[in-house]
């Protein structure tokens, strides 16, 4: 199989809907490539596994099934989205409202502008399709990072702290 960018419960901070609702719990800055028009598909990852359970139980040997979101969203627009849904779940945030800790860094040399993926196949051969919505998955994300901080703190080492500002520095 093929998937788009997976997102929900114990994503590694490195990546951006992790990053963010980290960073917004802290009160940083909200580091988002270039212009943030990049278009990503989204998929939330208890969908991806229901779709690899159905690849395996109804799908044919040797075949590549595609597995995606159904959505496509720049991340500007997922970061601002992230932003509104914590400033109404969080009740104790350093900065409110968290679209103010916004700030655009420079964007990666050859930093594709969309992902996307095509998963007509999967749907019409296997009658899978994703159930849960970017906003509804976005929504259940943060508030697992709101309520698992004993998960996610120990994460942020000075290794990690390390990398992160070899990554993200603004520029």
């Amino acid at each position: 199989t093929n998937c788009s960018n997976n997102y929900g419960p114990y994503h590694f901070p490195e990546k951006l809907i992790p990053l963010m609702c980290i960073n917004m719990l802290l009160g940083k800055e909200l580091p988002v490539y270039g212009d943030g028009q990049n278009i990503r598909d989204w998929l939330y990852v208890i969908d991806h596994c229901r779709a690899l359970d159905t690849v395996i139980h109804k799908g044919k040997p040797g075949e590549t099934y595609n597995i995606g979101g159904n959505n496509e969203v720049k991340n500007i627009d997922l970061v601002r989205m992230l932003c509104q849904i914590m400033d109404e779940l969080a009740t104790d945030l350093p900065v409110q409202p968290c679209e103010k800790l916004i700030t655009f860094v420079k964007d990666r040399p050859g930093h594709d502008r969309r992902y996307a993926i095509d998963a007509t196949k999967i749907k019409t051969e296997l009658g899978w399709q994703p159930s849960v919505t970017v906003e509804e998955g976005l929504r259940q994300t943060v508030d697992w990072f709101l309520n698992n901080r004993n998960w996610w703190e120990p994460l942020l080492s000075e290794e990690y702290q390390a990398y992160y500002q070899k990554v993200y520095a603004s520029s």
